[in-house]
């Protein structure tokens, strides 16, 4: 069963959405050549079979559980990396925790009692992207909840809190604050640089931010980074403006694990 490796640095990368069986091999191929130049990392592969809350209804959203799980699979076998996606509703537990080995519970959706009691019992490690709304205190409730229902593991994730109008901000604080709770915490330093529904119909978002706030997160405690790559971010389905360009990511790697071994 997969866990995290304290002694390794994590990372949980892949592009937003499971757009096509050939950019997932693109990209796991990159992080396969980014293991290898930086073996202290500890790689999972990400990315989402159903984008559920675009900001509108005209807005592509993946290919579906049946067909992003397959694309999935095939990271696996083809490059060997752990998998995480994200789940919607309570039905979707079973099924993912079936082909990855991390099933993801969106910030929107991190108080939803029942999904996540489903995804406790369905045996996969779970993270949880604390609510942009929310305080890192509230989050022992979501804590509480997967503990009482037995998941095998627990990852809690700091995605930014909305500060104003289509706009976040990331409170340092809240990694010490959460990892008092006894579980990895990780910096989602993608979605953090959005501006939420700024994009006149989609979410826009500003990368160049990435890199500073990645290395300030891991100086202030963060277990590891949670990464959107793409290789052409502005072509991508969803979330173009705040992922990374794969081909930009060693770049970004590189520095957060000098901060990182300083530390440890």
């Amino acid at each position: 069963m997969f866990r995290h490796d304290p002694a390794r640095f994590l990372l949980i990368a892949g592009p937003c959405a499971l757009e096509s069986a050939p950019l997932c091999t693109e990209v796991a191929g990159a992080l396969t050549g980014l293991q290898n130049r930086f073996p202290e990392l500890q790689i999972v592969f990400k990315g989402s079979f159903d984008k559920a809350n675009r900001t509108s209804l005209d807005s592509p959203r993946g290919p579906g559980l049946e067909k992003g799980l397959r694309y999935l699979a095939g990271v696996r076998e083809g490059h060997g990396f752990p998998l995480l996606t994200d789940i919607h509703t309570e039905a979707q537990a079973g099924a993912a925790a079936a082909v990855v080995d991390v099933l993801q519970i969106p910030a929107f959706l991190c108080r939803q009692t029942d999904l996540l009691v489903a995804a406790a019992r369905s045996g996969a490690l779970v993270n949880v992207k604390k609510g942009q709304f929310l305080s890192p205190g509230e989050m022992r409730h979501v804590v509480d909840k997967l503990e009482a229902s037995s998941a095998t593991g627990i990852w809690l994730t700091e995605r930014g809190t909305t500060f104003g109008y289509q706009n976040l901000v990331v409170d340092m604080r809240n990694f010490a604050l959460m990892k008092a709770f006894g579980h990895p915490v990780i910096f989602d330093a993608t979605h953090s640089v959005q501006m939420p529904g700024a994009g006149k119909g989609t979410t826009s978002g500003k990368r160049e931010f990435v890199p500073p706030l990645s290395r300030a997160a891991v100086a202030a405690g963060a277990d590891g980074l949670f990464l959107e790559v793409h290789p052409d971010p502005d072509k991508a389905l969803s979330d173009g403006p705040n992922q990374i360009p794969l081909d930009s990511l060693a770049a970004v790697i590189e520095p957060v694990l000098a901060v990182w071994k300083a530390l440890h």
